[in-house]
């Protein structure tokens, strides 16, 4: 067996794939509703500018997961735990985006330092420290299913109260304000829903490449609409199309999920570009044709 064929076994190997799939079928069912709490949320995230907020979060979520890991405690738990301490934080000290920021690049270093140090000290198996890093497809054991599909609900609930003021607050923050909408209530409150829904991202996909279940299907559906219906329910098709994809690929190897899961997800994005890039070109043909009969 050449290098080559080794690799491709490791990459795409579906020998019992059947006997498999009964292992995932938690992990498919929390991918559905991860992909809507990540491709909901992310139209905001892409609204607001927050890519790196998701990020610094996702660290300190990782530190909460791994400090439950070291403690024997719920790791959905923990991990939703280290998110909203990150959240809470960015939404209290950080209202303008150069403070925000700066709060940010004190967090990441912290939450991931603190993550690292739990992990050395716990000894159990080592595939779940790297789990929580690069994410797991067969630990969603029944516990952890109903703290995912509940916080899931929390968040969802969330989203469709405050969808209205949230989107006049992140188009036009002024005149909201003027309006009476309270937008650094708002902010706030974002910003823990924003936590909660990285806690959850994290348990499939790691605290490392988190952002590809929040960031990349909003940026890619926002390639080819700006239709405030139309987008989040691409953004949602787009995550849900990423994450179920990715564990189904995942299960006929012996890849951890996220490579799979990042891959569909930058194809889809990259697919929507060039499609938003071809309307645009089509579009400044067609009015500069319009201009040439009027003249």
């Amino acid at each position: 067996m050449t290098i080559a064929e080794g690799i491709w076994q490791q990459v795409f190997t579906f020998d019992h794939y059947g006997e498999l799939l009964a292992l995932v079928r938690n992990s498919l069912v929390a991918g559905v509703a991860l992909g809507l709490v990540g491709g909901l949320v992310g139209v905001f995230v892409i609204m607001r500018d927050l890519p790196f907020a998701v990020h610094g979060i996702s660290e300190l979520s990782f530190a909460g997961a791994s400090a439950a890991l070291l403690l024997g405690v719920n790791i959905v738990a923990g991990s939703i735990v280290g998110s909203l301490i990150a959240a809470g934080a960015i939404g209290l000290l950080g209202a303008r985006a150069r403070d925000r920021n700066s709060v940010i690049g004190v967090i990441m270093p912290f939450g991931l330092g603190l993550g690292v140090l739990f992990l050395a000290l716990y000894k159990g198996r080592a595939a779940n420290k790297f789990g929580l890093l690069t994410g797991q497809i067969v630990a969603v054991d029944t516990p952890q299913m109903s703290w995912l599909l509940g916080t899931s609900a929390v968040v969802l609930v969330a989203l469709a109260v405050i969808w209205r003021p949230l989107t006049f607050a992140g188009a036009d923050p002024e005149v909201a304000g003027a309006r009476g909408v309270p937008v650094r209530g708002l902010s706030f409150v974002f910003m823990i829903v924003l936590g909660l829904a990285v806690a959850l991202s994290v348990q499939i996909v790691g605290a490392l490449l988190v952002l590809t279940l929040v960031v990349t299907p909003a940026a890619a559906a926002a390639r080819i609409t700006a239709s405030p219906v139309l987008l989040p329910v691409l953004s949602a098709l787009f995550a849900v199309a990423s994450i179920e994809g990715g564990i189904l690929l995942a299960l006929g190897s012996s890849i951890p999920i996220s490579p799979y899961v990042t891959t569909i997800s930058f194809a889809i994005y990259v697919v929507c570009r060039r499609v938003g890039a071809f309307r645009a070109r089509r579009a400044g043909i067609r009015v500069s044709a319009q201009l040439g009969m009027k003249t």
